[in-house]
């Protein structure tokens, strides 16, 4: 009985030893594809929030990584990348995150000016409630563009806000909440880029490929 026991056992181990090698040879094979169609995907969306800029590994190479829960919405770091003309930096464009959805996060990329102009912005991913909290996906409305060309100033807060809450956005109809929660997002990642004036000048941080 205890021999067939310990057959037993040690034919699982086997399996087991199999099924983790195979496992691990997929993931080596599929690591660098996953990464490739996650970097399009990236440059894509860095295409559509400002189309006048060259979006290319040049661009992603001048990155930088920061920590600022209470700006960015992330415990994780964060990544600002800076596209230059003639050497000075024209545009942030800045990955923050609203934690505040009515599902969770929604990660968005700000397009922001140094005077803290926010020039475009695009929704990456969300869990919203289709049909209410998805509006704030360009492809689902176009108010997400209603942020462009608008300025933010230490003096302003009360505008970057829902008209629900005295503001100049739009809710939408049955959904504040998501709709608050990018407002303030996007607002606090411009701010965030009004206030530290240092980061044109720090050195980049970030893997290229990222």
């Amino acid at each position: 009985m205890i021999k067939a026991i310990q057959n037993n056992a040690f034919s699982l181990a086997i399996v087991a030893a199999v099924c983790v090698a195979v496992l691990s040879i997929v993931n080596l094979l599929t690591a660098p594809k996953i990464a490739e169609q996650a970097l399009a995907s990236k440059l894509a969306v860095l295409k559509e929030v400002l189309p006048g800029i060259s979006v290319d590994h040049a661009l992603l190479s001048d990155c930088r990584q920061v920590e600022s829960l209470e700006f960015l919405g992330r415990e994780q770091a964060q990544k600002i990348y800076r596209w230059r003309q003639d050497g000075a930096v024209a545009v942030y464009l800045v990955e923050a995150t609203a934690p505040d959805g009515y599902s969770g996060n929604i990660d968005l990329i700000v397009a922001v000016s140094p005077d803290a102009t926010v020039l475009g912005s695009r929704v990456v991913s969300h869990q919203e409630t289709p049909g209410l909290g998805d509006k704030v996906e360009a492809r689902r409305s176009n108010w997400i563009f209603s942020f462009a060309d608008k300025a933010v100033t230490p003096d302003n807060a009360s505008a970057w806000a829902v008209r629900k809450d005295g503001g100049q956005f739009d809710q939408f109809t049955g959904a504040t909440i998501t709709p608050r929660a990018v407002v303030a997002a996007v607002r606090k990642a411009a701010l965030y880029v009004l206030q530290h004036p240092e980061l044109a000048d720090l050195p980049s941080n970030c893997e290229a490929s990222q």
